[in-house]
């Protein structure tokens, strides 16, 4: 089985600013290895520096203001709700502070981590909104995945841990071991195929993200594996099924088991049946646990 699909990191960074505000500085561009720490851009501080500023005289006017109504409070002048309301006001203005402070930390953008700067979308100058992404910083800290599409009966034949080997184009007569590492439980929507990951171990090349990839995997083998019509399997989730077999001659029993891959019209299964199990093909999907039948014989005198 040959999977082909698009090269990149498993983890891939959005990064932005904390706070909005007016882009001053623009430190790396697309393709700039940077160390984590890193500077990446940073706001101007003129609006910000303006609010710390003002929660900080805040504070004091705050401290100021308990300081006067305890005073009063002792001397029996100010009353226990007005001590009160101005506690909480200088807690307050102590939170605003630390807001302000904390914003302040965040009106740059800095590197989580080691590595390479994929998408840079900001110019100085530029008004950036806070939380709108303005950098995407590829790491390796969790190596490199091939993400490719896989069709329904090819999913169903995969498995985690799966050996690959990949190639590229980019790369011709080179090959790279891969193993899956995820298989998607849900079909993509807009594609109807399931996306399966696969780990790449680049060696001593440095491979570029969007590559494009194919990975060669060879799957389980149909020796020894028990086959059954696909007609008969119902209520298929994933590797999930169910069917309904034949006991006794007259009793319909309810099966589960897993389906291990579908070729056509055939599909391997694992689970309480084998080859002696009389499986119900015809009329499966009217029947309900253990129903009544009758076996009518027709086959040609």
């Amino acid at each position: 089985m040959v999977l082909t699909g698009l090269l990149g990191a498993k983890e891939e960074i959005p990064l932005s600013f904390k706070v909005g505000g007016i882009v001053a500085t623009v430190a790396a561009d697309a393709g700039d290895v940077v160390r984590a720490g890193h500077l990446l851009a940073g706001l101007s501080l003129t609006e910000i520096e303006a609010a710390v500023a003002a929660a900080r005289e805040g504070r004091e006017k705050a401290r100021r203001d308990l300081a006067r109504v305890e005073r009063l409070a002792r001397d029996s002048v100010a009353t226990q709700a007005q001590l009160e309301d101005a506690r909480t006001a200088s807690t307050v203005a102590e939170s605003q502070l630390r807001v302000a402070e904390f914003n302040r930390q965040y009106a740059e953008v800095r590197a989580p981590n080691d590595g390479v700067v994929l998408r840079r979308q900001l110019e100085v100058g530029q008004q950036v909104a806070p939380g709108v992404p303005v950098f995407v910083l590829r790491t390796e800290r969790s190596g490199l995945v091939l993400r490719a599409g896989a069709s329904d009966r090819e999913a169903v034949r995969l498995s985690e841990g799966m050996r690959a080997t990949v190639r590229m184009d980019a790369h011709p007569g080179v090959t790279f071991d891969g193993r899956i590492t995820r298989i998607g439980v849900a079909a993509s929507p807009m594609t109807g195929t399931y996306e399966v990951e696969i780990a790449v171990a680049p060696g001593t090349r440095r491979l570029a993200t969007g590559l494009v990839a194919q990975a060669q995997i060879v799957t389980r083998a149909a020796r020894g594996v028990l086959t059954i019509p696909t007609e008969s399997l119902q209520e298929v989730e994933g590797r999930a099924a169910s069917i309904f077999v034949l006991q006794d001659g007259t009793t319909v029993r309810r099966i589960p088991l897993e389906v291990l891959w579908i070729d056509g019209g055939v599909a391997a299964v694992a689970g309480a049946i084998d080859s002696t199990t009389a499986v119900i093909t015809a009329g499966a999907t009217r029947l309900t646990d253990g129903a009544r039948v009758r076996v009518i014989d027709e086959r040609a005198p």
